[in-house]
């Protein structure tokens, strides 16, 4: 009787699961569909879902006719040293909250957490100006240091929270063999914090791939464009360029960031589950 009092509320709640994945995914089908398109089926009314003949001579266009390769590299650039920096800096400051006894501690902590609640439009604009007068606009190491500043609270706290699930009996073990705090971290702590030190590596490169504001009020120079701003500035680089190119473009920028998931999906349920220590 209960089994059948279940099944209706599993099948709404698969139904609800279902219809939030469309939700979420009918853009990106949406831009997909108008990548492959040509230009009259741009105007076609009422629009088609499907294109009638798959125009994948679209990318091949933005590839030899537009720098977008540029700007993907310059995003591959900033992702893989902002990654790089983040974690040079947030898996120690994660290890010691997470370990030492410190006075206020909880108020750091919070502090921490209100630096995410700080827009980027909210410091880009005096950062700009400051850069301005200082004229360190386009400064690659500069922007790079703002892309860290941005995602370091988060991923602190997340491996913060990361290690408080791996006991410290690890440690005092450790301690007892003669093992150094830095030792625990690296010959102990990391290796079983694979799980979360990855779950890390893809929120940071997510959030620094997709970064757009500050990107694009602190740099004015085409060539240092990542591509989430050269995307944008797509339609000014040619006349011809049009509405089915930009999707094409717009497609090229996510498909790095879509293989990065794919490949690493797992690591997110692990961090999220796995402890070193069961029971």
């Amino acid at each position: 009787m209960a089994k059948s009092k279940e099944q209706p509320l599993k099948i709404g709640l698969y139904l609800s699961y279902f219809l939030i994945v469309i939700v979420f995914l009918f853009p990106l089908f949406w831009v997909a569909s108008v990548s492959l398109k040509t230009q009259a089926e741009l105007f076609q009314v009422p629009p088609s879902l499907w294109p009638t003949s798959w125009q994948f001579d679209n990318y091949l266009h933005v590839l030899q006719t537009t720098p977008v390769l540029t700007y993907l590299w310059n995003s591959l650039r900033l992702v893989v040293l902002t990654v790089l920096f983040t974690l040079f800096i947030a898996l120690p400051a994660a290890f010691a909250l997470s370990r030492f006894k410190m006075q206020g501690k909880n108020a750091f902590l919070l502090a921490i957490l209100m630096t995410q609640m700080i827009s980027a439009v909210v410091i880009s604009i005096p950062l700009y100006r400051l850069f301005a007068s200082w004229e360190l606009l386009n400064n690659f190491m500069l922007i790079l240091a703002i892309y860290v500043a941005v995602v370091l609270p988060l991923a602190t706290i997340f491996m913060k929270n990361y290690f408080d699930t791996l006991p410290e009996q690890m440690d005092e073990a450790a301690i007892i063999d003669g093992c150094t705090r830095w030792q625990i971290l690296t010959k102990i702590l990391l290796p079983v914090a694979r799980p979360g030190i990855i779950s890390v590596v893809i929120l940071v490169a997510v959030q620094s791939w997709s970064q757009f504001v500050i990107p694009f009020i602190l740099i004015d120079d085409a060539n240092l464009y990542p591509v989430s701003v050269g995307v944008v500035n797509l339609q000014s680089t040619q006349a011809q360029i049009t509405t089915h190119y930009l999707a094409a473009g717009s497609i090229m920028s996510i498909i790095p960031v879509i293989i990065l998931f794919l490949l690493l999906q797992k690591y997110i349920v692990g961090a999220l589950t796995a402890g070193a220590v069961k029971g």
